[in-house]
């Protein structure tokens, strides 16, 4: 388990995984008071959270999937990447698809936080790449069945 260095400048409690397998743990709205998103509107939303990722390792922000389904909001850059040497306030950028307004609450859980390993790639110039059957296919190139 990789330890993560945290600063909670808010008033929610740390982010924690839901269930043994969870992949992801839930960020908190941090707010003085409620936020009300419009149709269609998007608003940066607070959690009060900064931390230190170790090299090799960034932080996912991603929707949580009761809000989409039951309110039509999600994380308009999802997923939101935080990369190791970043410092700031995680921030959520919920974007509200319903037709309805929808108030976001002091606390209410509005998005989730995945920690991932990646590798930083180093990209070599050539003429040609070899041939896969796939080939230049994309977009819906396998059909719909």
């Amino acid at each position: 388990m990789v330890k993560i260095q945290v600063v909670n400048r808010g008033h929610q409690q740390l982010p924690a995984y839901a269930t043994a397998q969870s992949a992801g743990m839930d960020l908190r709205a941090n707010l003085a008071e409620p936020i009300v998103l419009h149709p269609l509107e998007r608003r940066l939303i607070p959690t009060g959270l900064h931390i230190a990722l170790p090299e090799g390792y960034e932080a996912q922000v991603r929707p949580r999937s009761g809000l989409a389904l039951k309110h039509g909001l999600t994380v308009l850059n999802s997923p939101g990447t935080i990369d190791a040497d970043y410092r700031g306030e995680i921030g959520v950028v919920l974007v509200n698809l319903s037709q309805d307004d929808f108030v976001v609450n002091d606390g209410e859980r509005i998005a989730q936080l995945v920690i991932a390993r990646y590798e930083q790639a180093a990209l070599v110039t050539v003429e040609t790449l070899d041939e896969t059957e796939r080939g230049e296919g994309g977009y819906g190139h396998t059909g719909v069945k």
